[in-house]
């Protein structure tokens, strides 16, 4: 007969916990990024707010400090292995140890088949899948020292909607402004990423799960485009868009003991988009 390895009892809400966890999250200061960055710190975790644009990632990190959270920082290019690979070394450095790699970089314009290009593809898998994996790849020694303290290390890779479904192209004022073909494109990869590595690495105590993000929509596209807001909130079934915020629960939960269990999921946070 298998016998299975019990699970110590801890208590429900214990399990959320992420007090002396580091979270390296790539991204940190874009529109989704700050909240979930938010969440992870809030959770007690140390979080490494990584992206290229170093003013604002300071800011992110100013504002989690004021609050009494704990926060770095670290500019790295996902495009650029030496970039990944120092930003890991400063990990290392600094905290011996990885619990939480949220992968949720990503860069592109709008766009349309007919608008456009080969490089816009390229560029946006470069980012979202080829980036993913190397963050991945160079992390794996800092994931299994967390793996020896804690019992296991996740990683989270932020998909969306689009990578199982195609945007609805009626709702969008002008080519410029639709969602391009190489966003679902590349998140679809990310999903197809997370599959493998979630197989590959659970032997080692390593989790790797999806979020699929739905209509989070930037106030400031929201601000040219009233009518645009009006057709999200139809196509949603809870009739409204997300707010980042609402993106907390999921990454916490996936990051904590509370998914010890889960790995190679996609957690749709849609509002039901996906399921009309």
């Amino acid at each position: 007969m298998l016998m299975l390895e019990r699970v110590k009892s801890t208590p429900a809400l214990d399990l959320f916990h992420l007090d002396g966890r580091i979270a390296f999250i790539t991204g940190a200061a874009g529109h989704l990024g700050r909240s979930m960055a938010k969440g992870l710190a809030e959770a007690g975790a140390h979080v490494v707010l990584a992206g290229r644009k170093e003013e604002r990632l300071r800011t992110l990190s100013e504002e989690l400090l004021i609050e009494g959270l704990k926060a770095s920082v670290v500019v790295v290019d996902v495009r650029d292995g030496e970039s990944i690979k120092r930003a890991f070394t400063r990990v290392a450095e600094e905290h011996g140890r990885l619990h939480v790699l949220v992968n949720n970089a990503y860069e592109g314009a709008g766009g349309t088949m007919e608008t456009s290009s080969a490089e816009s593809f390229a560029r946006a898998y470069e980012v979202a899948v080829i980036g993913a994996f190397r963050c991945i790849v160079a992390a794996k020694p800092l994931l299994r020292a967390a793996v020896l303290e804690t019992g296991h290390a996740s990683i989270i890779n932020i998909a969306s909607m689009y990578g199982i479904v195609s945007p609805d192209l009626r709702i969008y004022d002008s080519p410029e402004d639709s969602n391009p073909p190489f966003y679902g494109a590349a998140k679809a990869g990310l999903l197809q990423l997370t599959r493998y590595a979630a197989c590959e690495y659970a032997k080692e105590g390593i989790r790797v799960n999806a979020i699929s993000p739905g209509p989070f929509p930037n106030p400031a596209i929201l601000g040219k485009h009233a009518g645009f807001y009006k057709q999200l909130c139809a196509k949603t079934p809870l009739g409204r868009t997300g707010e980042p915020e609402e993106l907390k629960g999921a990454v916490v939960f996936l990051a904590s003991d509370a998914a010890t269990f889960v790995t190679g999921a996609n957690l749709v946070v849609d509002g039901g988009w996906t399921v009309w």
